[in-house]
């Protein structure tokens, strides 16, 4: 029995992971979409209208990054709209990995290291994925 919960802890931490490598790159999009939501929400929209504007915010931050990162002719903005987007996420991945970390060492020294080696991991993925074109199906 402890042997089984320690493989489906071991995958539940491994899709984890793959989860956040996966969803990096909308860390600013969705950062900019509860702004969003919430500046709504307290300027009495109601829910429905916050969600409504949170997911505009959202999709517009989404598609205007990508826009200007395809079209754009300068290297300096490329990288200025790639940095916007793999900022968040290396942030997103510090916190998660310190998360993960307080969890399984004690020294907070090794947290920390760690952490910054998942942010570090984190945000080069992120940039990679704004980097790369999409991926069209065949």
């Amino acid at each position: 029995m402890i042997v089984i919960g320690i493989l489906f802890g071991i995958v539940g931490i491994g899709f984890l992971c793959w989860l956040l490598f996966s969803l990096a790159v909308y860390a600013l999009p969705f950062f900019a979409a509860v702004s969003a939501g919430l500046w709504a929400y307290h300027g009495d929209a109601g829910p429905i209208g916050a969600i409504f504007v949170g997911i505009l915010a959202g999709g517009v931050t989404l598609v205007a990054g990508q826009y200007v990162f395809v079209f754009a002719r300068s290297t300096w903005i490329r990288v200025a709209v790639a940095l916007l987007f793999a900022a968040p996420a290396a942030l997103a991945g510090y916190h998660a990995t310190l998360g993960l970390t307080k969890l399984t060492m004690p020294s907070g020294a090794w947290q920390i290291a760690f952490s910054i080696v998942g942010a570090i991991a984190v945000g080069v993925t992120a940039w990679t994925r704004m980097a790369l074109p999409p991926a069209h199906p065949t």
